[in-house]
């Protein structure tokens, strides 16, 4: 009896990282965008070095999360402008990511920021994926993905032209509104900060900017910041150790006008009993009373 072999086709494996492309040939639409991004991830790295001693976390920057396959491939993925995920390796296998592929990693973002060149509509839109009446794939909004697909639990949305930032937590399977605390900023409680907007100067750009603050209002500093902090706490260092030196050195020289008051007080009464002495007079008896 002879065995029949029958050849089994199994479906090729989910694509990883590497075989998926990294952009999508479209480009950056404001000049804000990058200088953002750095500021934001700048300002941040001490607080995750702390929460991450052993380094397991990753910051995309304008890059792919690819939530399912299509062809072609890039359909598949939404780039948010900045986003953070927790307790992964940076690398892969030895190599840089060049996307973040959701069914290779399992875990979402814990939140995500959009920089919105025009009135946020895109970044605010809740189409659904579905399928047309022409049998076509209907492309579903960036908003829907976020919260019914990848279930980012923070999402936020800064409108560059307007100033407008709002700011949406995942609750009860949908996005809510968050309300600004009393500061005006939003509490993101599981990275024990606050996002908010802050203006100022940054790369030679003088406006409002998304920046994060600690749970007590403290704006946190990026590193050009914190360096010259540290030069002002130097500086100032060095400018309380010359007060002390010349404090020191007055209380010195008061020290020594004292010793020579003295003295002189010493010579003066050794004189005035000299002359008493010439004159018959003891200056050391008891004078009678």
């Amino acid at each position: 009896m002879s065995e029949t072999v029958t050849d089994i086709n199994l479906p090729a494996p989910f694509p990883d990282h590497t075989q998926l492309p990294e952009e999508d040939g479209t480009f950056v639409k404001n000049f804000q965008e990058h200088p953002q991004s750095i500021l934001l991830t700048d300002s941040l790295g001490p607080v995750l070095e702390a929460r991450h001693p052993d380094g397991q976390y990753c910051i995309g920057q304008d890059s792919g999360i690819y939530w399912r396959e299509t062809d072609p491939p890039e359909k598949g993925a939404e780039a948010p402008d900045w986003f953070y995920v927790p307790n992964v390796p940076q690398n892969l296998d030895g190599e840089v990511r060049r996307s973040y592929v959701l069914w290779r990693e399992l875990r979402a973002p814990l939140i995500a920021l959009e920089f919105a060149s025009g009135n946020g509509a895109e970044e605010r839109d809740r189409t659904p994926l579905g399928v047309s009446m022409e049998g076509k794939t209907v492309k579903p909004g960036k908003f829907w993905v976020y919260e019914q697909i990848i279930r980012i639990p923070y999402y936020g949305i800064y409108e560059i032209k307007s100033g407008q930032l709002e700011v949406y937590h995942l609750t009860d399977f949908s996005y809510q509104m968050i309300e600004p605390n009393e500061r005006g900023h939003y509490p993101i409680v599981p990275m024990g900060v606050e996002l908010g907007l802050w203006q100022g100067t940054y790369q030679n750009q003088n406006q409002f900017w998304l920046r994060w603050w600690d749970l007590e209002g403290n704006l946190l500093l990026i590193g050009s910041e914190r360096a010259e902090l540290e030069k002002q706490r130097t500086e100032q260092e060095k400018q309380r150790a010359e007060q002390e030196k010349q404090r020191a050195e007055q209380e010195k020289q008061r020290a020594e006008q004292e010793k020579q008051r003295a003295e002189a007080a010493e010579r003066k009464a050794a004189r005035l009993a000299e002359r008493l002495r010439s004159l018959g007079i003891d200056p050391d008896a008891e004078a009678d009373i």
